[in-house]
Parts: structure tokens; sequence; C-alpha cells
């Protein structure tokens, strides 16, 4: 939920909902599909300011105003039973020990289904919000970022699993023995603890991390459990996945504790050609102001100042986030796309887009999936309600034909379902666990060649 479709002329498309990103009736009844269709999670993404583009293109845009998503989604928690709920908190503008009580607190309320969408914050804006004049440095925020990880999930390990014993003859509430205090130190933060709220449902909520940088793969490689990527052709997400997956080896884990989605918008035609024509309508909708402020988004610069007509000049590195400006740079060099033209894509949606019938997007998915190019995908939609029943309606029924997506939840929390182990506690030995619980997520796939033979099947989250 961006905050509710990605593309910035969804809520202009015939029969979408035009305040479907403020209207918890709306959410709540997409969230509800979602899970009917068995999607694995529900991910909201989050903005610490408003986007940083000009007034005549922000009164054009719906991400103007979102819900706080740990609001939301504690509201989602008690309309849904199985759906994973992911938040996104940024470890630049927000403190460690806040961010460790919501997620234990959502992941409590949900049963275990919270995941936490750790992010460094790329719009230079949010940190007028926070009292600075100036944004942190790129490579900074990820330094920050990794310290940030490791007293959360400090905190998070604060009690044991069976600290609470809730003696009522002997009024013992917890076991002291079973009690850490973090006391952590460090160059960026301390934080004394111990938090004041059990260990998770699921030891800890999932960890979900975007960014496709050198510091944020290696930061991906070493805490995250699942990646949302962004790369746009098969050969790229080949490279991105074994890349990733390579420094898992080299840190000593198994390739399979991280699942890659990258983010895919689908739209879906009784035919290619009317899917096409949906999708050329949908971007037709784009205003040419909304369009160069997301082309200046992405590059870090003013783009506004550049000859529409031209092909793009040569833009230096920025503050900004990075992956997202080598990726529209490298769309303009690939495509030779001038500046309007890149504009008018990025404005719309750049990204993997699978366009057609639903036997040629299962087509196209299953290739990325045999081809070593991804775990499964983060669902786009292009407008609300529309796109979102068209996928569930059409498209996965027929990937649960082809045996490439579940029929059932596997299990209750959203690790089950990701066939994620539960991490132990680093202060304390872990009490034994069912033969039920140390199952996890069973395969429902057919069998696929090579890494699919051993079992996986596609997973999906939803970011409309």
């Amino acid at each position: 939920m961006r905050p509710v479709s990605i593309h910035t002329g969804a809520r202009r498309y015939p029969g979408a909902y035009p305040d479907a990103n403020f209207n918890f009736a709306h959410l709540k009844r997409f969230a509800q599909r979602l899970e009917q269709a068995r999607f694995d999670a529900f991910f909201m993404a989050d903005h610490l300011a408003v986007l940083n583009m000009p007034l005549n293109a922000l009164v054009r845009s719906h991400t103007v105003t979102s819900f706080e998503p740990f609001t939301l989604l504690s509201a989602l928690a008690g309309a849904t039973e199985h759906i994973g709920l992911v938040a996104t908190a940024s470890t630049t503008f927000d403190q460690p020990f806040h961010v460790a009580r919501r997620f234990a607190s959502l992941d409590h309320l949900s049963g275990g289904r919270a995941g936490w969408n750790i992010v460094t914050t790329a719009n230079p804006d949010a940190a007028l919000n926070f009292g600075l004049t100036e944004h942190v440095e790129h490579d900074e925020r990820y330094r920050r970022a990794r310290e940030f990880f490791d007293v959360v999930t400090g905190l998070w390990d604060s009690f044991a699993d069976d600290a609470f014993v809730r003696d009522v003859e002997a009024g013992i509430y917890f076991d002291a023995a079973r009690l850490h205090v973090l006391d952590h130190r460090g160059k960026h933060y301390s934080v004394r603890g111990p938090l004041n709220i059990a260990r998770p449902v699921q030891g800890w909520p999932v960890i979900v991390q975007a960014g496709a940088s050198e510091a944020g793969r290696q930061l991906a490689a070493e805490t995250a459990e699942v990646v949302f990527a962004a790369q746009s052709t098969l050969e790229g997400a080949r490279r991105f996945y074994a890349d990733v997956k390579g420094r898992l080896e080299r840190l000593g884990r198994h390739p399979d504790t991280l699942k890659i989605l990258p983010g895919a918008l689908v739209v879906v035609g009784n035919t290619v050609q009317e899917a096409q024509e949906k999708r050329a309508r949908l971007d037709s909708l784009v205003h040419f102001d909304s369009s160069v402020a997301s082309l200046s988004i992405a590059l870090g610069c003013d783009a506004s100042r550049f000859d529409p007509d031209a092909p793009l000049p040569e833009i230096p590195p920025t503050n900004a986030g990075q992956s997202g400006r080598e990726r529209a740079i490298e769309l303009a060099r690939r495509e030779g796309l001038t500046v309007r033209q890149l504009a008018q894509r990025l404005g719309g949606f750049g990204g993997l887009a699978f366009v057609g019938t639903p036997g040629t997007i299962a087509d196209q998915m299953e290739e990325w999936l045999v081809q070593n190019g991804c775990d499964g995908f983060n669902i786009m939609f292009p407008y609300l309600p529309g796109g979102l029943d068209d996928f569930v309606d059409r498209v996965v029924p027929e990937l649960q034909r082809r045996g490439l997506f579940r029929r059932e939840y596997e299990g209750r929390t959203l690790r089950e379902n990701l066939g994620l182990a539960r991490p132990p506690n680093r202060f304390f030995p872990t009490p034994a666990l069912s033969a039920e619980r140390c199952r996890g997520a069973r395969s429902i796939t057919r069998q696929l060649p090579d890494r699919r033979a051993r079992g996986e099947r596609c997973h999906a989250l939803q970011s409309p």
C-alpha cells in the first residue's frame, strides 16, 4: 500500500476508489480479499513527509495522505486471521525502543503475523520534520540501521519464552532469572532495556528490507528474511538474486533463510491487447507535472530543468536513495528514452510489469521462478478495487492450477507461511518446540527444476 497504489494514475481510472488510501472500509475489504486468496502478507509502506515535489505536482498525488501504519495494521489484525501484516519503520528518524515495542505489540495482537520493513528513509524532507536541517548521509544511514537492528532484536529477546510463570499461589508473575537487561552502548544508540513486553509470538517479527545499493544489499544479507527487489528484467533479477544469496552463504546463512520478492505491477485482460490498452489508458492519466516530479525524486535532482525532448544528461551522485537513481538511468540508457518519455514511465510505474492474460502472466511468473530470478513477487495492483479483483479472481486460480501457489495457509504465523524458522533467543536457551511448529511451511508446489525441485513455492505479498 503506497498508500493504495504505486501508480500515480490509479485513482483516476474508471471504477477506481479515489479515496481508498484514507477509507478504512475499503482497506479492510482489500485485506480480507487478499486473505481469501491466501496471500502471505499485506504490506503498508510509510512516508515521514509529504513527497518532496513541487506543489503543482503534489496536488495531483494521492500519496499526500495516508494512515499511520501501526494504527492501520492493528485495526486490520482484528479483521483478519491469517494474512501477515508488514509495516515500514525508519531507522533514521525513529528510536529502537519505540520500534521494538510497536512491532512486538503488533505481533501479539495479530497472533504472530507482524513483519518489519526496515528503511533508512530516502526523502530528504523527512529530516526537516525531525529537527535536522539536512539529511543524514546515505552510507551513514545504513551504518546506523545495522546498529538499530541489533538493538531492536536484542530488546525483543529481553524475556525468555518461558519467563512468565504467573504463579498465583506464590504471587510470582515472571522468573527474574529469565529476564535480560540489554544495556546497549554503541556508536549511535544507548539503550538500557529491557523491553516492557513479552517476547513476540514469532520470536522476532519477520525482517523485511528493500534497497539495491551496495550498502543495502549487505544490510539485507546480514539482517533480512524477505527482500523487496526492484529489478525489471529477468537478467538483472538473476544477477541480483545470485549476488544477495551468495552474500548469505559467505556470512554462514543458508540461502533459503531469505526470500527475494521483486515488485511487479500486474494488469490483467481477456487478451494481451486488452491488457496493454488498460495499461496505456492508466499511463495516460498521469499529468506531466506529476511525472517530471517523480523523475526528480528518482534521480535526486530537479529534472524539470532538463530539455524534456532530449536524452537524459549525466546525473551526478546525490545523497538520496541510490538504487532508484540507478534504475532510472539504466532504463533511459537501455531504451534510448528522452527525459519526457522517461518521466512518463516513472510517473506511472517504470518497474517490472506483467501485462496480459491470466495464462501469459502465469507463464512469466513461472519463468522468473524457474530461472532463479526470485522466490515470489510483491504484487502491485494498477487500480483498486478492479485490479485487485482481477488478480485474485483470475491469476491466483491459474497459479494454483499449476501448483505454483498455495491453496491453504501452512501455519498460523507469517514465519510459518513463508517457511522461515523462529529465531532462538540469543540470551536464553530456546524451549523445545513441537514437531508441528518446527515443520514450518511445507511446499504445495509441483516439482520444478533446480531449486524448485526442493519443494519451494511462489510467495506473494501485496503492495497495491
